[in-house]
């Protein structure tokens, strides 16, 4: 498996990992799936998108990178990481959100920051920890889970 440049012929896969995850309705704030033409507008509109693919073209997670903020806050940036639950369980995730942090350097970020990370989403709240990122404290009732009840917010920040 490599982390790479998403390509045109990845954004079948792209949209369904993603749209999977969207569904789940308990990670991505956005609540309405992507089909093929918002899917390339959407993924085309980032700073960069990498996925984690094998090498005959199997797509098992991606995540998008781009602008937290504009002007004085334009060097700060954010993402999101979507794995296929097919896949889940085998480091993908590791390997994007540190691809993702070498990338963002390479573009000239400073700090790469997640406004969103759910309270209840231990898993990713362990990467991010042991990856070096720092929580930012707790923003209570936050994100409305698919269900309609509401859990905890953690923003997570790294200087790059």
């Amino acid at each position: 498996m490599k982390i790479r440049e998403y390509q045109t012929e990845d954004l079948e896969q792209m949209t369904a990992i993603w749209n999977e995850v969207v569904e789940e309705g308990i990670a991505f704030p956005q609540e309405e799936p992507l089909d093929r033409e918002t899917g390339e507008i959407f993924f085309s509109a980032q700073s960069y998108c990498g996925v984690a693919a094998d090498e005959s073209g199997a797509v098992s997670g991606l995540y998008i990178l781009h602008p937290n903020n504009v002007g004085r806050c334009g060097h700060i940036c954010n993402a999101s990481y979507a794995v296929s639950s097919s896949c889940r369980g085998q480091h993908i995730g590791e390997k994007l959100v540190l691809d993702c942090i070498k990338k963002a350097k390479e573009i000239g970020f400073h700090i790469l920051q997640f406004n969103a990370v759910v309270e209840t989403n231990l898993r990713a709240r362990r990467l991010y920890e042991k990856l070096g990122f720092t929580q930012l404290g707790v923003i209570p009732k936050g994100f409305r889970m698919k269900d309609g009840h509401f859990e905890n917010i953690c923003p997570y920040y790294i200087e790059l």
